[in-house]
């Protein structure tokens, strides 16, 4: 018997836009312009007799009538991707993808990596750095490292916890033992805007209270929008830092950034969250226990504790 269906390009515009709740969205994922979705999905309303979607200037919302035809379509295209990816053989062997900040995929997670890729040449890993939540299970992540206070119903585990050192450059740093914060008195502190507002930010002033230093100096601050280029910045000798011991591991043991003397702040935790059936995945698996094992490793001995035993 002949299925009578729409068009399967303005079906899929459709659920692409419902899912997304944004023909821009939709239309990135599709790859098409957003007049091209919105075309579609008129078309699709056309040709049922109901609109899908109440438009308000950019924003999109469901109708009844979408509402009860979103979860359909977006289960048979679930299906469909299932019963194609069963008997289709990946293009780059088993791939992983693993989405977190910008800042732990750069400064943590890349200098590691390669270990990873030695290990399991034939597992491909994808890196999804953003500062949005993008939730395991969507968009095709398989993994998500999270950074926040306590570990929340539903995720798997803590992988470590960090604290807030100050750190600066070797090369505005005098030799011998840790510098204090009154070797560089010619330099700025530097420090970046947090994105997500629920967490309090380890302050300047809390770790100088901590720490001997000149009563009458008067202290700037040279503000960063985002923590890479606060990073940036401390390594180019553009002044001392405080942040995340987890994010200047690397350069504490190349030795091209040095701890200044003073406290540890108490940061947050670094929380591993995998996708529902993720972990049944050979590959996924794997690079979970890897990502235990390097996790273990830093926290036993990060570099700075090595840089204070030198």
């Amino acid at each position: 018997m002949m299925r009578k269906l729409p068009p399967l390009n303005a079906v899929r515009a459709f659920e692409a836009a419902a899912r997304h709740e944004s023909f821009t969205a939709a239309a990135n994922e599709l790859c098409v312009t957003v007049t091209a979705i919105s075309h579609q999905v008129r078309q699709l309303e056309a040709i049922l007799g109901h609109r899908l979607f109440e438009r308000s200037g950019r924003a999109v919302v469901l109708t009844a009538e979408g509402h009860a035809l979103f979860p359909m379509l977006r289960d048979g295209f679930d299906r469909m991707a299932s019963a194609f990816a069963a008997i289709r053989p990946p293009a780059d062997g088993d791939a992983v993808t693993v989405s977190t900040t910008r800042a732990f995929a750069e400064r943590w997670l890349m200098p590691r990596l390669a270990r990873f890729n030695a290990a399991f040449p034939s597992v491909v890993v994808h890196i999804d750095a953003t500062e949005e939540v993008r939730a395991p299970g969507t968009d095709g992540v398989d993994l998500a490292i999270r950074y926040g206070r306590t570990e929340r119903a539903g995720e798997t585990s803590v992988l470590f916890g960090d604290r807030y050192i100050a750190v600066a450059a070797s090369a505005i740093c005098p030799p011998g033992a840790r510098p204090a914060i009154d070797d560089i008195r010619s330099r700025s502190l530097l420090a970046f805007r947090w994105k997500n507002a629920a967490l309090d930010s380890p302050a300047w002033s809390a770790w100088l209270a901590g720490t001997d230093h000149d009563p009458g100096r008067d202290f700037r601050i040279s503000w960063y929008s985002e923590e890479p280029l606060a990073l940036h910045a401390a390594e180019r000798g553009l002044g001392p830092l405080l942040c995340s011991d987890a994010l200047v591991d690397e350069q504490l043991r190349q030795g091209t950034l040095r701890r200044l003397d003073g406290p540890a702040l108490a940061g947050f935790a670094y929380r591993l969250v995998d996708a529902p059936g993720a972990g049944r995945r050979k590959s996924v698996t794997a690079f979970i226990d890897w990502l235990r094992a390097e996790a273990a490793a830093f926290r036993a001995a990060p570099g700075q504790v090595m840089i204070r035993a030198a």
